[in-house]
């Protein structure tokens, strides 16, 4: 028997490597965990190449890696020796013992790094140098280098500390590094975060969207300790009803009151977050308001928010949203440079079974949430407004327009200098024959570069 060891990714995968050249099989290898230790260089062969594996496998054991699990290391060995002695196709059975125990063990590890994305709270702390930011969580697994970087990009203005009892890591503003874990008692006390995150969390509470069963599900109890917005769910859960009932009664039917008189684009993207000027805000995850600078001389409104935009908040980021950015790729336009919008903020969608299907807004829709593009376009004043659709086109033409008959011509407009409509990126996504699709494209892609060039001008 060979003993091995591994802590990560990178040590098994060096232990893996030698234990092949030298022909060692599963049943001969005892794996345990700890550092790794140079123990088989008796074994290896000093000319002998490392073996080539699907690129599916390597990705599946870096997740893996990060499993509680101790008999990861060797059901990963298992698989790795039966994929490079002929069973190339072996992580397809999914009816495979190791290949099953693995894939639940991928899951699992995904599903927690989720768990952290949503779940980590930061409490401010005062330092000599200003302020920073520490958050203490226990996940189930080793996940905190694979879920930092997610960190990294969301606050990286704040510098900040994410303590586990695993591991801990730090960004500084410019660079992060990782440490020994740390205990619950060391982490900082209650602060006044607790009391925003708890403010927060009853502002966005839906109760018209109450689902005991999923609330579970996506928060699980366990979890509920080191969430100060916990608190408020019980509160929050008897009164649903009756608040669901009071939101029927006094529905409004324009966003008009929910608008704050400001310039300030954060504030009224903040205002946004609450308003319920028509029925859409019951149903929709969030409202996603405009993004750019108030700067921009081109303005882009598209339609709704779709699936991906209502989950993460922001306009364009989803299937559409990646044929927005090609074509504003090839037409030479910067998205930095353009401000981005729709002309209602909430979704609209109707449920099949665990997928929400895109619904068009309604005319009185489109008009209820018309205040919010309208002050939008009054803060930035851009001298050029393009509408991507129809129903982007009847917010700020106030009628039908005919996109087909109408793209390519410029209108004067008292909020844009001027107004273009032109095809969303969506309908183009939704033509089945692959040259119809083609040449939409290509039309975007000059509608789009005709009116860079035109503010250009």
């Amino acid at each position: 028997m060979v003993s091995a060891t591994a802590t990560n990714f990178k040590d098994w995968r060096e232990s893996a490597r030698v234990l092949l050249r030298a022909g060692i099989s599963p049943v001969e290898v005892t794996w345990t965990e700890g550092f790794q230790q140079p123990l088989f260089e008796s074994l290896t062969a000093p000319d002998a190449q490392p073996p080539t594996v699907p690129r599916k496998f390597l990705e599946l054991a870096e997740t893996v890696a990060s499993h509680r699990d101790a008999n990861r290391w060797g059901l990963l060995y298992d698989v790795l020796y039966r994929i490079v002695h002929g069973e190339r196709n072996l992580l397809e059975i999914e009816v495979d013992p190791s290949v099953r125990a693995l894939l639940l063990m991928q899951k699992e590890v995904q599903r927690d790094i989720h768990q952290m994305h949503a779940f980590v709270r930061f409490r401010k702390i005062a330092a000599d140098d200003g302020e920073r930011f520490v958050a203490w969580y226990r996940p189930d697994h080793y996940i905190l280098e694979r879920a930092a970087p997610f960190f990294v990009e969301r606050f990286a203005a704040m510098r900040w500390a994410i303590l586990t009892p695993h591991a801990s890591a730090l960004w500084d503003g410019r660079e992060i590094s990782f440490g020994p874990g740390v205990p619950r008692s060391e982490a900082p006390p209650e602060d006044q975060l607790d009391d925003l995150w708890r403010t927060y969390y009853k502002s966005v509470f839906n109760p018209a969207r109450l689902n005991l069963e999923a609330m579970r599900t996506e928060m699980p109890v366990r979890r509920w300790a080191a969430l100060p917005e916990s608190r408020a769910i019980g509160e929050l859960v008897q009164d649903a009803q009756s608040r669901v009932d009071r939101m029927i009664a006094n529905a409004p039917t324009s966003a008009a009151p929910f608008v704050p008189r400001t310039r300030d684009l954060s504030v009224l993207r903040e205002a946004a977050r609450i308003c319920e000027g028509c029925d859409l805000f019951r149903c929709a995850t969030q409202a996603v308001f405009g993004e750019g600078p108030a700067t921009a001389r081109l303005v882009l409104v598209g339609e709704q928010p779709g699936d991906q935009e209502d989950r993460a908040g922001r306009p364009f980021v989803g299937p559409a949203g990646e044929v927005l950015n090609r074509a504003l790729r090839e037409a030479g336009v910067p998205r930095d440079d353009l401000y981005v919008t729709n002309a209602v903020k909430h979704f609209k969608f109707e449920e099949r079974g665990k997928r929400r299907i895109h619904q068009t807004p309604s005319g009185a829709e489109v008009s209820a949430c018309r205040p919010w593009v309208e002050t939008e376009l009054e803060v930035i004043r851009p001298r050029l407004i393009v509408c991507l659709g129809a129903t982007a086109a009847l917010s700020i033409f106030g009628r039908v327009v005919r996109v087909t008959r109408e793209r390519g011509r410029f209108f004067p407009h008292p909020l844009g200098g001027e107004v273009t409509p032109t095809i969303h990126p969506s309908a183009i996504l939704r033509i089945p024959e692959p040259d119809r699709a083609d040449a939409e494209y290509g039309l975007l892609v000059r509608d789009l570069r005709t009116a860079w060039e035109r503010i250009a001008l």
